[in-house]
């Protein structure tokens, strides 16, 4: 009788460890809300803008040490 379960326990295992893992996929994908997408553009702004300044004042400091 334990031969006939264990085949069918093992599949009932496989198929909860496989919805467990796209659930878990699937509420990782959810949509940003807007708050997050607007800090997340500005921050990517900033961060151009400092390597902006910091090639412009290393391309100043050569020119003037040249």
């Amino acid at each position: 009788m334990t031969s006939f379960l264990v085949p069918r326990a093992t599949a009932a295992l496989i198929v909860a460890v496989c919805t467990a893992v796209l659930v878990r996929r699937d509420r990782r994908r959810m949509p940003a809300h807007p708050e997050t997408l607007r800090i997340e553009s500005a921050a990517t702004r900033n961060i151009r803008s400092t390597r902006r300044r910091a090639h412009a004042y290393q391309n100043r400091f050569l020119r003037e040490h040249e």
